[in-house]
């Protein structure tokens, strides 16, 4: 038959194809596995991963590879081929280039204009109460000389004893003065230093009634030799606790003299305290209070030959109703019309005069001079110190005049002083500190 293909030969065509059509198949069968699995995965584009399947994948991933490669297997888990993000990777340091902010920046901002906040403590105190304030640390005594226009030297008026000008000597170009024992002495040595010994204490508040001591020395003395060292007078005036400090102008220096200089003058104690109150005011740190110290109250101390000068302060310094206490040591050697005039007309201040044999029969005369005038006059310093009181004291023979500051009717009188003056508050003296146990021994 024509076209047809004998049977044998048809067999050896089918021997002959089978071997290549096998691989065929095989080929055709590894491509549609490649490609259904292709298939599945273009079609969840777009779609999160599913976590579930991810970590089962690779449980059944790590099993296999466990069989074929256990080195391999344990160290490749989930956790190994997906990392979970470090704080790092997402949260930039400061230094990086990201803007950093506080939970503050995400507050609401009220549209009103900020005021300048006062100066903070550097500190917080850890309660519920409300914060402590800042408070100045506790500054140490101040004791200082302070050289002043208005101070009792140098002085180029006239002795008012005499109407005749105050230095009375010449020799060349130096001036002085002869005084009452004939001694000359010369200006440029003993009348020529105008600074005054300045104290006040660690625990002084000028925003507390308060006292100024103005305290004039006796003869032949010098403000740091003897006020401040030997007669302790700063010491003294801290050691009572009392809101005062002090003033001591220096006198003649080292001479014996009683020469009150420019507190002679009318409205010499004037000019004094009012220039006195603005170098305590930049002493103490608060320009401010150059008022309050320019009417604070005067208590006047004179020891020995400062009588003279205390008695015209009393009598023309211009403002004796701010001495609201006058205080003699062993110091009534004349002017006593001076000191009664003052008594009897300032029945609000008190008047103290402890006395030697050495003064004894002026004070005696004093008395005499207060009780004509109806004048109550107390011998003792055991009784409280009020306004009105008027007290002579007289000491033994134990008591040496030199010592007298720091030893009269007991240890450091101006200390026991200012105790009992502060003890009475129509005196308007306020107790700031405590004192020691031994503030009034006898």
């Amino acid at each position: 038959m024509v076209g047809a293909v004998p049977k044998k030969m048809r067999a050896d065509i089918r021997a002959h194809r089978t071997p290549s059509d096998g691989r065929g198949r095989a080929l055709r069968i590894g491509l549609i596995s490649a490609l259904v699995p292709l298939s599945l995965t273009l079609v969840q584009c777009g779609n999160a991963p599913n976590t579930a399947a991810l970590a089962a994948n690779s449980q059944a991933n790590v099993q296999v590879v466990a069989k074929t490669n256990p080195q391999v297997a344990s160290g490749d888990t989930f956790e190994d081929r997906f990392p979970a993000p470090q704080f790092k990777e997402r949260f930039p340091s400061a230094g990086e280039s990201f803007l950093q902010r506080q939970m503050s920046d995400f507050s609401p901002k009220r549209a009103v204009q900020q005021q300048p906040q006062p100066e903070q403590a550097p500190y917080k105190v850890a309660s519920l109460a409300p914060q402590v304030p800042y408070q100045r640390p506790p500054r140490e005594d101040l004791t200082t000389l302070v050289s002043m226009k208005s101070s009792a030297f140098p002085y180029f008026g006239n002795n008012p004893a005499s109407d005749a000008p105050f230095l009375n000597i010449s020799k060349g170009d130096r001036r002085g003065h002869r005084s009452y024992s004939g001694r000359v002495y010369w200006q440029d040595e003993t009348y020529s230093d105008s600074r005054v010994l300045v104290h006040v204490p660690e625990h002084f508040d000028v925003r507390k009634p308060g006292v100024i001591v103005v305290f004039f020395h006796g003869n032949g003395a010098t403000l740091e030799r003897d006020v401040r060292d030997r007669q302790l007078v700063p010491h003294q005036i801290t050691d009572s606790g009392a809101n005062a400090i002090l003033l001591a102008p220096q006198m003649a220096v080292d001479a014996a003299d009683s020469s009150a200089g420019k507190f002679w003058q009318a409205g010499g104690l004037k000019r004094f305290m009012d220039e006195s109150a603005s170098h305590l005011a930049r002493l103490t740190g608060d320009p401010n209070s150059a008022r309050a110290f320019a009417n604070m109250p005067i208590v006047i101390v004179g020891y020995s030959g400062g009588f003279l000068p205390t008695a015209w302060s009393l009598e023309v310094g211009g403002i004796s109703e701010r001495v609201r206490g006058v205080v003699l040591l062993d110091a009534v050697y004349g002017e006593m019309d001076k000191f009664a005039s003052w008594i009897e007309s300032h029945r609000s201040g008190f008047f103290v005069s402890s006395y030697t044999r050495y003064t004894a029969r002026r004070d005696r005369e004093l008395m005499s001079m207060l009780r004509q005038k109806g004048i109550s006059v107390s011998e003792d310093m055991d009784g409280p110190l009020r306004p009105g009181s008027v007290v002579f004291v007289e000491t033994g023979d134990g008591i040496t005049h030199r010592d007298y500051v720091n030893r009269a009717w007991t240890q450091h009188p101006l200390k026991d002083v200012l105790v009992k003056m502060s003890a009475t508050p129509a005196l308007a003296l306020t107790r700031v500190a405590a004192t020691t146990p031994s503030a009034s021994n006898r």
